[in-house]
């Protein structure tokens, strides 16, 4: 569903391919339209960005960046940016049914406008700040490019979610005040069927901390009711760190409780919590 996050999907998401293991983000924006690749660095320049020219990127990047590339520093981190190419496009693809939207609707030809960019976040050179840090500084580089590609749309790769940019920079902007991660904005919600009920489940929540959280759906309950507390776990998982022990804690209303189950130790699936909700009596 457009301009809402879509959370409907069915099995289909276990045959996509995993993302690429470096985060990145797409913005789309007509600022650059037409611009030279030295009229470009310039308006990168004086955003502060330290533009570098980057001529070979290596086979594992150069389907889904094109020239002209650029590598960008800010604070304690670099990236790689470009216009997108085709692999990075067909990740993002609005109408896949693993890609999820939150108050996004994206124009018609916005795949062929070449107004799309990608930034791939690079491994740290040197001294490795924290997740959190190289996360922060990310973020606080995409509240510039947002700016100067008068971006509509970004998407953010480890939860394969297109988010309205002017939503995502107004988040990002409250975070960097607040110190509370936008969750919507970095986190997809998906709802799967199953034989017997729904299951709801995180994606992208494991890059801030480790672990995704997946919860049957009780008899009754609306999607929304649904995000709405699992947002509140995934974000204190950001903020607190992954779940090491079962536990069990109050819920949103009076009478509710929450179990969640972590993994066992040396368990070789990927890491994810596992939520049971229910209701005294």
């Amino acid at each position: 569903m457009k301009g809402a996050q879509q959370m409907d999907v069915d099995d289909r998401d276990a045959l996509i391919l995993p993302v690429p293991p470096e985060p990145f983000a797409l913005i789309l924006g007509p600022a650059m339209r037409g611009a030279s690749d030295d009229a470009i660095e310039t308006s990168l320049r004086h955003m502060g960005l330290q533009p570098e020219r980057v001529r070979d990127v290596g086979a594992d990047l150069e389907a889904r960046i094109t020239a002209p590339c650029f590598r960008l520093t800010f604070g304690a981190v670099s990236v790689l940016a470009g216009p997108a190419a085709g692999a990075a496009l067909d990740l993002a693809d609005p109408d896949h049914p693993s890609t999820s939207l939150l108050a996004a609707s994206l124009p018609r030809g916005w795949r062929e406008s070449r107004d799309c960019w990608i930034f791939i976040s690079e491994n740290d050179r040197g001294a490795s700040p924290s997740q959190t840090t190289r996360m922060r500084e990310f973020f606080k580089m995409m509240l510039l490019l947002i700016d100067l590609f008068d971006a509509s749309h970004l998407f953010w790769s480890p939860a394969r979610l297109w988010s309205d940019a002017p939503q995502f920079r107004a988040s990002i902007a409250e975070m960097l005040v607040s110190g509370m991660p936008p969750v919507l904005h970095l986190v997809a919600f998906r709802r799967r069927d199953t034989g017997d009920g729904g299951i709801m489940a995180t994606r992208g929540l494991a890059l801030f901390a480790d672990q995704e959280l997946e919860a049957r759906i009780p008899d009754g309950w609306t999607v929304a009711e649904m995000v709405r507390r699992l947002s509140r776990l995934a974000l204190d998982m950001m903020l607190n760190g992954p779940v090491r022990t079962a536990r069990t804690m109050r819920g949103l209303d009076a009478g509710e409780w929450i179990d969640l189950l972590p993994p066992m130790d040396g368990a070789s699936q990927r890491s994810t919590v596992i939520v049971e909700f229910g209701r005294d009596g």
